[in-house]
């Protein structure tokens, strides 16, 4: 029996994750799926050890690197990522495998018997997640643009990053408002996110990301949350989740 812990941010990868798990696992279980580094440090101080995490990179309240800098880890890692490839492999370091997204059956199966093939667990060193996240940093910092290509009409047309107000998924389609319009991005948060530069944009909560430059009043919400007046809100509510209320306060302060 191998005991699995996922965490994902994205509620369709993790679906999808945990169909192709029961598929290429025989004897498995789920022990929990977690979506923020608050509730994965959580429950890992909480629970017995699993045998193994799937761990998404970008969580909703920050890279999911900063859980090993709380918290021990003493399993294997199998890290999914929306990142390129060639960064992957930069940072390929005390992790069994990685995954890329959209995972295939074959990389996953190949994941796991390389994980059936170890004897001991392999944790991460600290010195390790600190040269992920200088290598992580690094290549959001090189990938980062200027514009991005949206739909428009039966055409494409390149948006400037600076007049993007928010991005919003709704139905696995992002769209994003850039001068007052509305257009379609053929990316997934996670991919926009990990070619932009982090001190411009804020993923506030599972499902939207909002500009700095849009963000005009910041007030306290229910539940230790905050509720944002954002540029060109199309009557949208913006609302920063408990987990991310902290960071996006420093984020917006620097």
């Amino acid at each position: 029996m191998i005991k699995t812990l996922i965490i994902e941010d994205e509620e369709r990868a993790a679906r999808q994750l945990t169909k192709m798990l029961a598929q290429g696992i025989k004897d498995h279980q789920i022990m929990e799926i977690i979506d923020s580094i608050e509730d994965s440090v959580a429950w890992i101080k909480s629970n017995a050890a699993p045998d193994l995490i799937f761990m998404d990179i970008q969580l909703a309240d920050g890279l999911s690197f900063e859980i090993f800098q709380q918290i021990e880890i003493t399993c294997p890692i199998i890290f999914t990522t929306a990142f390129d490839q060639y960064a992957i492999k930069a940072f390929k370091v005390n992790s069994i495998d990685y995954l890329l997204k959209p995972i295939k059956q074959d990389d996953l199966d190949l994941a796991i018997a390389k994980y059936d093939r170890l004897t001991a667990p392999m944790p991460p060193s600290a010195m390790a997640v600190d040269s992920l996240m200088q290598l992580l940093q690094s290549q959001t910092a090189t990938t980062t643009r200027n514009g991005v290509l949206v739909r428009d009409g039966t055409g494409f047309v390149q948006i400037v990053m600076s007049d993007i107000a928010y991005l919003y998924s709704s139905d696995s389609i992002t769209f994003a408002i850039a001068s007052g319009k509305r257009y379609i991005i053929d990316e997934t948060i996670d991919q926009f996110l990990s070619t932009v530069d982090p001190d411009l944009f804020f993923r506030i909560n599972r499902g939207q990301v909002v500009a700095k430059s849009a963000v005009q009043r910041i007030e306290h919400y229910l539940n230790h949350r905050l509720k944002l007046t954002v540029e060109h809100s199309r009557d949208m509510e913006f609302v920063v989740s408990r987990a991310k209320a902290n960071s996006f306060k420093e984020w917006m302060n620097k």
